[in-house]
């Protein structure tokens, strides 16, 4: 039986999956770049540049930016269209299904500490790494 969560909750999640991704070791993403990130490792098909830009309704260039951001971060790759060389793909990468799954396990730990009431992910890892300091 599913449970619907409040939007209270919903916010505290997403606060508690971003406080996570700060304070764990590595570069963060900016919310455009985790948008990008997300879309072309949850939506199936073929990701272009321009697609993408429609898709979240932002400029090319922004893409862009977000995509050699996560290209530095071996999160995703761009390659030319072997069928239409002006336009290019968006490729996943092994280290971005890690990432995402990564962030599936922050988010379900995130989840179901709102639902006990319990400390914040945030904080049950900052006690977690002082632990082991």
């Amino acid at each position: 039986m599913a449970t619907t969560q409040s939007p209270d909750q919903l916010v505290g999640i997403l606060r508690d999956t971003v406080v996570a991704l700060v304070r764990r070791d590595g570069p963060d993403l900016s919310a455009r770049q985790l948008g990008v990130f997300l879309t072309c490792y949850l939506q199936e098909g073929a990701h272009t540049v321009r697609g993408l830009a429609a898709d979240l309704n932002v400029s090319k260039p922004a893409i862009t930016r977000a995509l050699d951001r996560l290209g530095e971060l071996d999160l995703a790759r761009r390659k030319v269209d072997p069928m239409d060389r002006r336009s290019v793909l968006v490729q996943r990468t092994l280290k971005g299904a890690a990432f995402l799954r990564d962030l599936r396990g922050i988010m379900s730990e995130a989840s179901s500490t709102s639902r006990k009431g319990g400390a914040s992910v945030g904080e049950t890892a900052a006690r977690k790494a002082a632990a082991s300091a």
